[in-house]
């Protein structure tokens, strides 16, 4: 397996949508949450299924917990999202705005993302 770097988007206000979900998980939800992010950075993305240009990582824990995100090439993963199953439409939604504000931004050139 080959390592892929893992950013969290950073929106133009300073807002962190991943992190603002991730902050209000308990502890045990973060572990997995952690853990998850941790595989992807390890290069294991079989849990992650690709809808489009949005991937989803299922974590078969709790609710089912969801981590949304955009591939920028081979080597980067964004995270733009969390979620459950219960509110999964909504959140891919979400994470479709969210990459494609991404998409734009580095275009443009005005992009800042946080590891």
């Amino acid at each position: 397996m080959s390592g892929i770097r893992v950013v969290e988007y950073i929106r133009p206000n300073g807002s962190n949508p991943f992190k603002n979900w991730f902050d209000d998980l308990n502890p045990q939800a973060a572990a997995k949450v952690a853990t998850a992010t941790l595989r992807l950075e390890l290069g294991n993305t079989s849990n992650v299924k690709w809808i489009g240009k949005i991937g989803e990582f299922k974590i078969d824990w709790g609710p089912g917990y969801r981590l949304y995100m955009g591939r920028d090439g081979e080597e980067v993963i964004v995270l733009l999202v969390g979620g459950t199953k219960k509110q999964q439409q909504r959140d891919i939604a979400r994470a479709e705005e969210l990459f494609a504000e991404y998409k734009v931004r580095k275009t443009a050139g005005k992009l800042k993302s946080k590891r």
